[in-house]
């Protein structure tokens, strides 16, 4: 006779550990919450130790039922995955979580995706745009798109693109100052900061221009406040046109000069080394590689053009992790 706990009592388990609610979980599983209850209560029982702890209304897993959780979602992930690409893959709906940031959300993946689901229609999305760090196992996510150096060991990495940044103002601020024609003379005029005080600093100094200067003026901890800022005419912002293209587009930006400054860090599509080919994860990474070219040759045609913008980028770091699991 086995010693394991009936599979339904570790399905509840997980359920409970990824919603740290017995409720919840029983609201997923289309049971009463006191089913849950006594599932969790016979497995602590059987296993000797305290799965969970209670704080706040909420349960948080011991460091037991942590450990018991990492060795068990990875099962229970397998067998779905195992399910999902056995089974044919235009057959039934399934659902592709996306975990990226909220700039690059709005103002790149939102608009597009809609092309992505017109050709997959059998595979829902699921856009996360939570700052945090998140673990791809735990969490439960299938891609992460992260503007970082590409070091998330035992993952799968795709380079998408290289970010550059570009200082661009409201129409009106400029026509009321002196000429920007030179880096320097940006600083003239109010400069609206990253949330870190970092990009100005950086991008002059990688003109030569080392100023005290540059890490003055009102900070913004997203791209859309900091373009909202510029819009509102209270400053030169410096950002990506992948986040200010629209605003440059219908005329509420302007784009100060033609220097831009490459970053080290690029945009990387992330997911975990052993589901890098599961079907609907390859078949976003493919899309996704279409979209960055298409963007790219549309900017090339516009280079000769006197309001050209400069390649697909962003000037927002996001959070970035070398352990195995979070990025």
């Amino acid at each position: 006779m086995s010693n394991l706990p009936p599979l339904s009592a570790l399905h509840t388990f997980i359920e409970v550990g990824k919603s740290g609610s017995m409720k919840r979980a029983a609201e997923l599983l289309c049971v009463s919450p006191g089913a849950v209850s006594q599932q969790i209560k016979a497995l602590e029982d059987r296993m000797r130790v305290r799965l969970f702890e209670r704080a706040h209304r909420e349960l948080h897993l011991s460091d037991a039922g942590r450990s018991l959780f990492e060795q068990l979602s990875r099962a229970f992930e397998e067998i779905h995955h195992a399910w999902e690409n056995t089974h044919a893959p235009t057959s039934r709906i399934t659902k592709l979580t996306i975990s990226t940031t909220a700039s690059f959300a709005n103002s790149w993946l939102a608009p597009r995706i809609g092309g992505f689901t017109k050709q997959w229609p059998n595979i829902e999305i699921n856009i996360e745009t939570s700052p945090r760090l998140i673990d791809l196992r735990r969490d439960f996510v299938d891609v992460a798109i992260r503007h970082g150096l590409g070091d998330y060991p035992q993952h799968a990495v795709t380079k998408l693109w290289t970010p550059a940044m570009v200082p661009v103002c409201s129409p009106g601020l400029l026509g009321s100052g002196p000429a920007v024609l030179e880096p320097v003379d940006c600083l003239q005029y109010p400069l609206l900061q990253d949330a870190d005080r970092a990009d100005w600093a950086l991008w002059l100094r990688a003109q030569g221009i080392e100023n005290a200067s540059a890490r003055r003026g009102s900070s913004f901890c997203d791209d859309a406040l900091l373009i909202k800022a510029a819009v509102a005419g209270q400053g030169i912002a410096l950002v990506s046109d992948v986040h200010a293209s629209a605003e440059i587009a219908n005329g509420r930006l302007v784009r100060l000069l033609r220097t831009p400054w490459p970053t080290n860090f690029a945009y990387y599509l992330v997911t975990n080394e052993d589901r890098s080919e599961e079907w609907k994860i390859a078949a976003f990474r493919k899309w996704m590689l279409e979209q960055v070219a298409m963007a790219e040759n549309a900017e090339d045609a516009r280079t000769d053009t006197p309001n050209a913008s400069m390649s697909e980028n962003d000037s927002e770091l996001s959070s970035i992790a070398s352990t195995p699991s979070v990025i």
